[in-house]
């Protein structure tokens, strides 16, 4: 590429400030050091995160910073040593990465890495340094992948390269919102064919979960949403029944209890309330139920429950990007969306170019979209 180990410049949105919208401005890029991926992002999705970014509400983010995390795109150069992906490889950034070495990484059983912003802030690349300055200030990264730019410099280990005939306007999903809710499903909970499921929410995650369900082979999904706008797509992506706890006078999980004789074999909550996560506890089984914590609470946040939903035998997990091991399964799941196992692009309500990113949000905030796409 003629690019190829110089800066760029290029249309990125930057947070300023917390609580700001967002600003699209020209930043520079500088190329790829030893062990990075420069990327030219072709599609971006707006998941809900982003949105706790911009509010300031996920731990571990330093400001001015580039969002966004659920971007697929096109190889630009690469850094020294760099040998899983080349120029013009088709490639998904992840936002959870696969070092390879951790012995989380080692355990076939793990999807988390060492490397992950849990373990340690991902605001800058891990030589401790920005790839991004605007207006002569250094920009933070996001999770290292920062996909609301037009370029991004990523580690190798947290690329996944794809299949060079997957449209990416529509895999860039697979950077977490469709991975995390579909996976949540199939990998965290393992539905058995035949069971029940509840899902909590019914964004971007909480529909893949609902299609996760579906392929599973589960015979009743309960859809559970206080927009009843979103229970027709729920619908027909296998929800069997949709109900608004606004129509209710008792608790949702008795009605769902109700329901079911004896609460959902798998339940899973993907919003991010304190409220909807114990509702979701309480709505599996007593005794064999599982419920998923998806949705993310803001830092700070602490759940208190009564124990005995627990002592009777309820499992509660969470779930990282739906349990895939990132590097190795993110291309498979693509692989299988181009061979139509599912079809994720029902989940995309609205494209938009780039400029109109906060228009992206505000359709978000109003739970007028499911997934927005944003194109360069």
């Amino acid at each position: 590429m003629a690019t190829a180990g110089k800066v760029i410049k290029c249309k990125a949105a930057v947070a300023w400030a917390p609580g700001k919208p967002l600003s699209v401005e020209e930043v520079e890029v500088a190329p790829p050091k030893a062990g990075e991926v420069r990327i030219k992002i072709v599609a971006t999705g707006i998941c809900h995160s982003d949105d706790h970014v911009l509010k300031g509400s996920l731990p571990n983010v330093e400001f001015p910073v580039i969002p966004g995390h659920e971007g697929a795109g096109i190889v630009e150069s690469t850094g020294e040593g760099v040998t899983s992906v080349k120029p013009g490889d088709k490639v998904i950034p992840l936002c959870l990465p696969q070092c390879g070495e951790c012995s989380y990484c080692r355990n076939p059983e793990s999807n988390y890495c060492q490397k992950s912003h849990i373990s340690g802030p991902q605001n800058l690349l891990p030589d401790k340094t920005s790839r991004f300055t605007c207006k002569g200030k250094q920009i933070y990264h996001f999770l290292w992948v920062s996909t609301f730019s037009e370029y991004t410099v990523v580690p190798e280990y947290a690329v996944a390269k794809i299949d060079a005939a997957a449209p990416l306007d529509k895999v860039c999903l697979f950077g977490c919102g469709f991975s995390t809710g579909y996976g949540a499903a199939i990998n965290t909970a393992k539905v058995k064919p035949g069971s029940t499921c509840a899902v909590f929410g019914l964004g971007g995650v909480g529909l893949s979960a609902v299609m996760g369900c579906k392929a599973a082979g589960a015979a009743r999904i309960i859809a559970v949403d206080i927009n009843k706008d979103k229970f027709a797509k729920a619908k027909e992506l296998g929800a069997t029944d949709c109900i608004n706890p606004r129509d209710f006078k008792k608790p949702i999980q008795e009605v769902i209890t109700e329901m079911t004789g004896q609460g959902v074999d798998y339940s899973f909550e993907a919003i991010g309330h304190r409220d909807t996560m114990i509702a979701a506890l309480a709505s599996c089984n007593m005794n064999t139920g599982l419920c998923v914590m998806i949705g993310e609470l803001d830092s700070g946040s602490e759940i208190s429950i009564d124990p005995t939903l627990l002592l009777t035998g309820r499992t509660w997990k969470g779930t990282m990007l739906g349990g895939w091991k990132s590097r190795e399964c993110i291309p498979k799941l693509v692989a299988s969306y181009l061979e139509k196992k599912f079809n994720s692009d029902l989940l995309i309500t609205h494209t938009l170019p780039f400029a109109k990113v906060n228009e992206g949000f505000e359709l978000l905030r109003a739970g007028k979209s499911i997934r927005s796409v944003l194109l360069f």
